[in-house]
């Protein structure tokens, strides 16, 4: 990872309208990069979550989305999509299901982020990258909800967890 990697810069129709670096993106420009996300169940519809590295740039020792990561310049949110999986997580995923799609933006950065969701087998299939996650394991969604506002997740995963909660609630989720 470099402050020199390119990503895409997209309208809010997710159209792609120019590039920057992961610098020029991370430093308060609000230029807006598309990302991605993937929420992995298990059968029991627990959620898989990601203890982010300490050396990450952005919310670096808080539990996050299972799978989170940019789009880099020249790939399809597809592709993005699949690499995150297999870079973070060891999975490949064929049928990801694409959930929503909406604007991030904290102090620093300003993401169109595209949300998607699986459910796997069991946890042996999910191999963690060391550089990237620091731990990571299911989690009952009622611990999650009891934790959250506490400090220990990112602020990004609290607003999508409200996103993917109404989600499951509207039946948008399949089984899980």
């Amino acid at each position: 990872m470099s402050d020199e990697e390119l990503f895409p810069l997209v309208d809010e129709d997710g159209n792609q309208i120019g590039k920057a670096t992961r610098r020029e993106c991370h430093s308060g420009t609000m230029l807006l990069h598309p990302v991605v996300h993937l929420h992995v169940f298990n059968a029991k519809g627990e959620l898989y979550l990601q203890k982010r590295s300490t050396d990450k740039d952005i919310q670096p020792g808080k539990w996050d989305t299972s799978v989170g990561g940019h789009v880099d310049y020249g790939e399809t949110v597809e592709n993005a999509l699949k690499r995150e999986a297999r870079e973070e997580l060891g999975l490949e995923i064929a049928d990801a299901k694409l959930l929503y799609r909406y604007i991030f933006k904290s102090r620093v950065e300003k993401e169109l982020v595209n949300t998607y969701m699986i459910v796997t087998g069991c946890q042996d299939e999910i191999k963690i990258d060391p550089v990237e996650i620091e731990e990571g394991r299911f989690w009952k969604l009622n611990d999650i909800k009891s934790r959250l506002g506490s400090g220990i997740f990112t602020p990004n995963f609290e607003m999508e967890f409200e996103r993917l909660m109404q989600a499951l609630e509207q039946g948008e989720c399949g089984n899980t």
